[in-house]
């Protein structure tokens, strides 16, 4: 079968290196994402080959054409070539046998394209064109999948899963990546054999969730995860906010009201050279955890009602503890469970009103996260009733003007006491050590709380303090 696609759809190394290959005698194809992106229009970033020829072979055929070659996936049949600015790789055919108690295939080469395709994750990932011809090779009806909108595997999704569990997890991220729906084999295996997915590293489930909350449907591959049941083992305080409502409706539904603030949240990401460019993996998942601590806290009150006190606080520690489990780094962790600490702390500033005081500590608590908390709290109004959330909107507006005229006034972002440690240690006369920390956060407390006081005040607010402290 002939692919008609113009030439200039694909990118010219890929035709260079189809004609080094068949002058060589040996096959090439471009396949997999690259081949299913040129169908859907979008530009492929990252190009994969397969070939006949072995990695040897593959060195020897690009010698003196490549800038740089490397074969540290060797072991696995791939070569790494740089040309120019392209880098690209180009793997044996593969026909890989799988350990059912192993989390990694066990790699055997092939000797034909069809049974390399035959062994990857979905059809619309199975599609090849053969170079330099172009000619599509599509076995297992990829193209009529892609046009359909469908998820489905090669051969069966028993034996897809089986052999490579995290599939399971894959197959969810390309319906939130593309919008698609599962077919029902592909959806009734992963509902039986979600746990499976407990073979898989912390580390390969984090990447596959990771790039589902980036896509452009997330809420649609999270309630995948959660209706087969995934959910329950890799994420499973999402599935936990799925609380029974009381006979008299107290509370909202907290998982499609938590789906719902990660959509609101997203919505407010910015282009790419905005405060919080779009997809913002932090904003987004803290979006979907905010809640995460109400099950935990919920009581039902004498008088009928429901509370959920301190689920902020208890939420950020279930975040904390969720998202070491999937060894995310300490920095995203932190980033994450600091927005869902902070995202109740707003409420009330619209009926208590707050001093100028509060306002500099909302902005020192969230330090470099404002912005993200900014669009976190706006995300969290998800109530029909226009009134009550024009209401919170407005008190916002007002939070956000009063943080813009203090940072004017007074450099909030960059707030320091009026006395640095140096100064400290010379008014005091003393050494490096605890009382300098001390002394210091006592002096930005008094900055936090009445603004800058000049050096002369705060030195002599600072010598009032080191004679009680003797």
């Amino acid at each position: 079968m002939v692919a008609f696609f113009d030439t200039s759809q694909v990118d010219p190394i890929a035709l260079q290196l189809g004609e080094l290959f068949e002058k060589a005698g040996f096959e090439l194809s471009l396949v997999g994402g690259p081949v299913r992106d040129l169908f859907l229009g979008r530009q492929a970033t990252d190009l994969d080959f397969t070939t006949n020829a072995t990695p040897d072979q593959t060195l020897a055929v690009v010698e003196g054409w490549a800038d740089a070659t490397w074969d540290i996936g060797r072991d696995f049949g791939t070569i790494g070539i740089r040309k120019g600015d392209d880098t690209v790789e180009i793997t044996t055919y593969r026909a890989e046998a799988y350990d059912p108690n192993s989390r990694k295939p066990t790699v055997a080469f092939g000797d034909n394209l069809n049974d390399d395709l035959f062994r990857r994750d979905f059809t619309i990932n199975s599609m090849a064109l053969r170079l330099p011809s172009l000619e599509l090779v599509d076995p297992h009806g990829g193209k009529r999948d892609l046009d359909a909108g469908i998820i489905q595997t090669p051969g069966t999704a028993e034996d897809s899963f089986s052999d490579d569990p995290l599939r399971m997890m894959r197959a969810a991220r390309f319906a939130a990546r593309f919008d698609y729906a599962l077919a029902d084999d592909v959806f009734g295996a992963m509902k039986e054999m979600a746990p499976r997915i407990e073979i898989i590293s912390a580390e390969r489930v984090r990447d596959e969730l990771t790039k589902l909350i980036l896509a452009d449907y997330p809420r649609r591959g999270i309630d995948l995860l959660v209706d087969s049941g995934l959910a329950d083992f890799v994420l499973p305080e999402i599935p936990a906010l799925k609380l029974e409502v009381d006979e008299h409706h107290h509370h909202k539904d907290v998982y499609q009201h938590s789906l719902k603030v990660m959509e609101q949240a997203m919505a407010q990401e910015t282009d790419a050279d905005g405060d919080v460019p779009a997809p913002d993996f932090v904003l987004r998942f803290a979006a979907l955890m905010h809640d995460c601590g109400k099950p935990a806290t919920r009581k039902f009150e004498p008088n009928g009602s429901v509370s959920f006190l301190h689920h902020d606080v208890v939420g950020a520690k279930i975040t904390k503890k969720r998202m070491r489990a999937l060894r995310f780094d300490n920095d995203t962790i932190k980033a994450v469970a600091r927005l869902v600490e902070l995202h109740m702390r707003f409420y009330g500033y619209g009926d208590a009103g707050w001093t100028d005081s509060a306002v500099r500590r909302y902005v020192r608590d969230a330090g470099p996260l404002l912005e993200r908390l900014h669009r976190l709290t706006r995300a969290d109004v998800t109530t029909r009733n226009k009134r009550k959330a024009n209401k919170i909107s407005n008190a916002y507006d007002d939070l956000e003007r009063r943080i813009v005229e203090l940072a004017e006034q007074e450099e909030l972002d960059a707030m320091r006491p009026d006395l640095d440690g140096e100064q400290i240690m010379q008014i005091l006369d003393i050494k490096p050590g605890p009382v300098v920390g001390k002394a210091y956060k006592y002096l930005l407390e008094m900055r936090l709380d009445e603004g800058s006081l000049g050096e002369e005040e705060a030195t002599r607010r600072l010598l009032a303090w080191w004679q009680n402290q003797q």
